[in-house]
């Protein structure tokens, strides 16, 4: 996808203007980002989803048992029936991976990297329904589907920012509105991570959420500590054989600090283990459990492929690439693997392509390394056969 071709979800903007301009910075209103848009999902078909055990779900009562009250799915097929005429929601995460039509929205986005997408969540609510005013630590693309829905900008917001004492939500405690809209079917609306934002249900509507994967330095700093224990022997410890007379035993040092800073920095600075853990981590998928293969040797793929089966990436999986000096590195749902330099046209096709098949996979099913790759991500899960 060209950065400097106008988009019509961007409203005319190219990519490139886009990310130089608003991507985390400002908000950006675009009617008919997706013009004569039909919802790919029905309110009825959303709330069947929230039946089910495997998918995550909350219903945000703002007059509940007590003010904004949560509650978490699975529901009851008595649930809705139950419930107000007004000022409830209902919201079911990462419906793409259930719904193909859901996850073909995602495709206009491929201006942005794949991998930092996180999954798209839909929302149904009754008329004044919302989740309160509240902000995100990512980014957000906010498609309304159906219905109507009136979004209020505010503050940005910071850990300091006060919220209500809540069990259960993030909801501010002060609100200061800056900007109003209401979208229709087809408009969308970008915010940035910390903008205070309030959206409430002018009629039945339903709004999809395309939210971005944005890693705190927290999450960072434990995950890859964590992983890099596993390559770390005991017998390496801090040492001091510089080390010179204690005028006062007691006191530490800030050369004790230097050697320390070294200790961690030989670990912390290697750039292969570091590439190959955030790889990992930002391929985890959702849901784990759905990522499972089946056996499948390599003459098996090959007949099937001849008799013109199709190989499609499982729509819970995640796959990614990077370069790893002159080898590559797949990642692919939290697993990865140290690949040779040519096959990167491959790798390429199997993270961007909807299906894989005898014709677009050519001269590969004569390379024995990339046909024992693909049988090993079917084997694994990411990849399947589309008839499964």
């Amino acid at each position: 996808m060209s950065s400097d071709k106008p988009l019509q979800l961007l409203g005319g903007l190219t990519a490139r203007e886009f990310l130089r301009d608003y991507w985390q910075k400002k908000p950006l209103l675009v009617r008919q980002a997706f013009a004569d848009f039909e919802n790919p999902i029905s309110p009825d078909e959303l709330a069947g989803l929230a039946l089910e055990d495997e998918i995550e779900s909350r219903i945000v009562l703002e007059h509940g048992d007590h003010p904004w009250e949560l509650r978490r799915g699975p529901f009851g097929e008595d649930t809705f029936s139950s419930l107000p005429a007004k000022d409830w929601t209902l919201l079911v995460q990462a419906v793409d991976q259930f719904v193909p039509e859901v996850s073909a929205l995602l495709e206009p986005f491929r201006f942005l990297p794949t991998w930092r997408i996180d999954d798209v969540m839909i929302s149904y609510a009754a008329p004044g329904g919302g989740v309160g005013p509240h902000f995100d630590h990512y980014d957000v693309f906010l498609l309304q589907g159906h219905g109507k829905r009136t979004w209020r900008v505010g503050q940005m917001c910071d850990a300091e920012s006060p919220l209500l004492e809540h069990a259960d939500l993030r909801i501010l405690a002060d609100f200061h509105e800056s900007d109003a809209w209401t979208l229709e079917p087809g408009d969308m609306l970008y915010l940035p991570p910390r903008l205070a934002h309030f959206g409430t249900a002018v009629d039945d509507c339903m709004t999809y959420s395309i939210g971005f994967r944005a890693p705190s330095a927290s999450e960072v700093l434990t995950h890859f500590t964590d992983f890099l224990s596993q390559f770390i022997p005991d017998d390496e410890r801090y040492g001091d054989p510089d080390i010179q007379p204690a005028t006062d035993p007691s006191q530490i040092q800030h050369d004790a600090l230097a050697r320390l800073k070294d200790l961690l920095s030989r670990h912390m600075s290697d750039d292969r283990l570091l590439l190959t853990w955030f790889g990992q981590f930002m391929t985890e998928p959702r849901y784990a459990e759905r990522v499972a293969g089946s056996e499948l040797s390599e003459e098996d793929l090959l007949e099937a492929l001849a008799q013109g089966a199709v190989i499609i990436r499982n729509p819970s999986a995640r796959l990614a690439w990077s370069e790893m000096g002159a080898e590559l590195m797949l990642f692919a749902s939290g697993q990865s693997r140290l690949l040779p330099g040519n096959l990167r046209p491959l790798l390429q096709l199997v993270c961007s392509a909807d299906a894989l098949h005898q014709t677009n996979l050519g001269p590969w099913l004569e390379d024995e390394e990339a046909v024992i790759l693909l049988s090993q991500l079917v084997m694994q899960g990411s990849l399947g056969f589309a008839d499964e």
